[in-house]
């Protein structure tokens, strides 16, 4: 069986924090954005669909595979709720 590779979570907490914080048309550091942050709130602005943008230069910065399944049932409200998700994600081979 082929070994499973998985994602450094700090890693993939540093390219979510980037692209949320360049979809809400900011310019701050990533670590200037905590995990508990919310999507849309005082500071970061996400909408539908800037989400799904999100979603693909998440993949390709990250080189992961994000299916569908893996939203399904799933709100998000914060930044931790992406990074986890992108957490669980496949890695490319």
């Amino acid at each position: 069986m082929p070994q499973e590779l998985s994602l450094d979570r700090d890693a993939v907490a540093t390219v979510v924090k980037k692209v949320v914080i360049a979809e809400s048309r900011l310019s701050l550091p990533p670590d200037s954005v905590t995990d508990d942050e919310p999507l849309v709130g005082d500071l970061l602005n996400v909408n539908s669909l800037g989400f799904v943008g999100m979603l693909v230069r998440i993949e390709d910065e990250l080189d992961v595979n994000l299916p569908d399944d893996l939203f399904v049932g799933r709100s998000f409200r914060t930044v931790r709720d992406l990074i986890d998700v992108v957490t669980a994600a496949e890695v490319r081979r």
